[in-house]
Formats: structure tokens, sequence, C-alpha cells
């Protein structure tokens, strides 16, 4: 299984690396920033909670797992017209009024898989009133779906014990205890002043927010839990986990306005 949306921080290519510093055996598994969810769709663990703020993801995740069929329907008939750009942000217009209307239905979830594959470079930003404000990609055309990763994700969710929770990492976590798995892959430390990207909602993601992670995560720790985060190769980042095991490793950034700013160094941080 793959990711539906592409998502700012996504770990399709991180993958190997990650399950081979996971641990053997565990529990349940906690993912409470999931986005794009590329670990969990790769290891299709049996016990799972995923959360997240965002309740456009969510609500694609919900959609799937319980109306696939309808899902792709609607899709479908989205990409039966040109993406011109007009078409575009007529769209995104139509998204907003969704999101101001706080509605979260079928075509909804459609909406923001399709936008997500129209915009540009896949980006997923709202501004402070919480309205999807990312451009057109100049692309008409293109297939938004693949119908049998669609249909392989609502069987897994269906057919496992994976609960969707919605809002702050923390309570994501309440229900972590001794012997589960816990991976953190939230907004990133920015390498530079110009390179923050946490606009995934309209509260976005601080300092404060990084160092409440950092707590956390030492508390799992104490708790029993196995836990994983990754993160940039910034001091910061190392001060905040000092003690841990730190991991570098070599990426290709998924999502920057400039293309010879693509390759970066992130960590995988363990306690165990």
């Amino acid at each position: 299984m793959k990711p539906v949306v592409k998502w700012a921080g996504g770990k399709t290519q991180l993958l190997d690396r990650l399950e081979c510093r996971m641990p053997e055996e565990y529990n349940r598994y906690f993912e409470p920033f999931i986005g794009g969810g590329a670990l969990l769709l790769d290891v299709s663990p049996e016990r799972a909670i995923i959360n997240d703020c965002n309740i456009q993801l969510l609500n694609v995740y919900r959609q799937i797992r319980d109306g696939v069929e309808d899902l792709i329907s609607i899709v479908h008939e989205f990409d039966a017209v040109p993406c011109t750009k007009e078409r575009y942000y007529e769209m995104r217009e139509a998204y907003n009024r969704k999101i101001s209307g706080n509605v979260q239905d079928v075509e909804c979830a459609a909406l923001t898989i399709w936008i997500n594959k129209h915009c540009f470079n896949g980006l997923y930003r709202v501004n402070k009133k919480g309205s999807f404000n990312v451009p057109w990609n100049n692309k008409q055309s293109g297939d938004s779906i693949s119908e049998d990763n669609l249909r392989e994700i609502s069987d897994y969710l269906r057919n496992n014990d994976v609960t969707i929770l919605e809002g702050d990492f923390e309570a994501g976590c309440e229900g972590v205890g001794t012997g589960d798995f816990v991976y953190f892959d939230s907004p990133y430390v920015p390498e530079s002043d110009t390179a923050n990207f946490t606009d995934y909602t309209k509260t976005g993601f601080e300092y404060e927010d990084h160092v409440r992670l950092s707590r956390l995560f030492r508390k799992l720790s104490e708790r029993g839990a196995m836990v994983m985060l990754s993160n940039n190769n910034v001091p910061l980042v190392h001060e905040l986990y000092e003690g841990f095991n730190i991991y570098e490793t070599d990426v290709a950034r998924m999502i920057n306005r400039n293309a010879d700013g693509r390759k970066g160094k992130e960590v995988i941080i363990t306690n165990y």
C-alpha cells in the first residue's frame, strides 16, 4: 500500500531506513502525526492508533475506510474534466467552502485528493483563516488515484484494529504503554529561517511544540515504550534529544520550491 496524498515530510524514500530501525516486536503501533502514512501502510500493523490535527486529512482516511467506492466514483468524475487553471480555482473555492462549513463528507475527501494532485508540488498549506491557498501546478491531465491502492487501504483499515484519532499529538499518545511502538514524524525544525514549512493547519507548529514533543519522547521512554522520531539534522534536534540514539541519513526533499535545495540530511532517533 502507498500513500494516497503527497504530504510534506512524506517518508516513502526513507522506508527502508526507518523499518530497519523499528523494533522486531511490539504490542501496538502509534503514529501521532500520520500525514501520508507511508510507514503505516508499508508495515500494516494489526493494531494501530493513528492521529493528526488536520481534519481534512483524517476525513480522507475515514472515507477510504467507510465509503471507498463512492470516493473512487467522485474522484473519477472530477478527473473526467481537464484541469485548466480556471477549473482548478473553481474546485479550490468549492473545497474552501467545505472547509469553512466544517463539512466532513466523501465529496470533501475526494476534493482533498484531487486538489493534492493538481496543486503546486502537492503542497498542503492553509492561511490563518484555515483556507487552502496553494496555486495550480499547470498540469491538466493525470489520474488522481489508483483504485487498487485505495481498495487495499480500505480493506486494511476495516479488517484490522486501527483507531483514527483527531487532535494534538500528546492526546494521540495517551494510551501508550509498555511494549508499544511510537513513531513521531512531526513538522520539522527548519534548517533556516526561510525553510520553515509547518502550515498544515492554521495553528502551525512552533519551537515550543518541538520542546513539548521532546519531553513527551522522554516521558514515553520512561513508560517502557519504544519510540522513534524523524527530524532535520540541525543542532536544536541534537540538543533536544541528547542521550538517545541519533542516526544521520541523506534525503532528497520531496516538497521544495527550489530544485537545487532538494537534498539534505535528516536524523532518525530511537530510545532503544
